[in-house]
């Protein structure tokens, strides 16, 4: 694959992307080159005045950049409905959409709106729920393609079917991982439904290596203790910039090569950092059976159907 960067982003005129957690990190660089590429992008973030302000700051790099701003709390499921029923009703199509925003080992157990573990509902559920609910615009798009953001943490994750919303013994990184296991089954089983169905969509699931970005002071770094003290000093030592973490998001989501049902991440040591590959998911993350029973429950916990036609 050579080194792949920014640069070698294909012109993407015509083209419109939604990027959920998109006011910072990964979320914002993916969605700033995409920008830059010449595509239409949705910021979907959480807060108003953020995603305003992330939408400034791609206006001010890129002069003529067609950014929007908008508001989505993948942490309640009304409000995920009412975003994709809106974004559909007004027939759009949709050519990208990556499944960003995400939230980190939480020091101690927090709960959506609908009452699931914030990790699990924010990162699996409401991206669940978002994307089939956009279905009919992603099938309306002539090559659609969905990136959903895992990370290496998936390496020890394991789907706790009988404590899923981790009611009893809650951990803080067993709990991130689980989640992040269940981004890359749901990538995986989704490319799996897509070819299944005959369309041209295509799922493919990303990570960014160790980037350093908000998402260790909001979680593990908010803490207490000297180990989540120093947590942040450590991730500052290892980890990349958000810039090379976004290229892995932006070589799935634009990349003639890329393809349905591969994870691309990081070429450096432990995939911690580096330029875009084809890299290898753990085992777990390839038991098709497991992904089709977490399909199921995940349908059952968000009420979202996945309907493989255009409208």
């Amino acid at each position: 694959m050579g080194r792949w960067t920014a640069a070698n982003i294909p012109r993407q005129d015509g083209k419109l992307a939604i990027v959920t957690g998109s006011n910072s990190g990964i979320g914002l660089r993916a969605a700033s080159e995409l920008a830059r590429a010449g595509c239409v992008v949705i910021l979907a973030c959480r807060s108003r005045d953020k995603a305003s302000a992330a939408k400034r700051r791609i206006e001010q790099e890129t002069p003529g950049a067609k950014v929007v701003a908008t508001v989505l709390d993948l942490a309640n499921l009304t409000s995920v409905r009412s975003y994709a029923a809106a974004f559909v009703d007004h027939s759009r199509r949709l050519d990208i959409l990556i499944n960003n925003a995400g939230v980190m080992a939480l020091p101690r157990r927090q709960t959506t709106a609908d009452g699931f573990e914030l990790q699990f509902g924010t990162n699996h559920l409401g991206h669940f729920a978002l994307t089939g609910l956009l279905l009919p615009a992603l099938l309306t798009a002539p090559a659609a393609r969905v990136v959903t953001v895992s990370s290496i943490a998936h390496r020890e994750g394991r789907i706790r079917f009988e404590n899923l919303q981790w009611e009893q013994g809650y951990k803080p990184w067993p709990a991130y991982r689980q989640s992040k296991l269940a981004n890359l089954l749901f990538g995986m089983e989704l490319e799996r439904k897509f070819e299944q169905a005959g369309v041209t969509a295509r799922s493919m699931v990303v990570h960014p290596g160790v980037a350093n970005t908000s998402l260790f002071l909001n979680g593990p770094g908010a803490g207490k203790g000297i180990l989540n003290s120093f947590i942040p000093r450590l991730i500052g030592w290892v980890a990349q910039s958000d810039e090379r973490g976004a290229l892995p998001t932006l070589y799935g989501a634009t990349a003639p090569e890329a393809q349905g049902g591969r994870f691309y991440g990081p070429d450096g040591f432990r995939q911690m950092r580096g330029y875009p590959v084809d890299v290898e998911p753990e085992a777990q993350a390839k038991d098709a059976t497991l992904a089709a029973r977490l399909w199921q429950v995940s349908e059952r916990l968000t009420g979202v159907q996945y309907h493989f036609s255009a409208r």
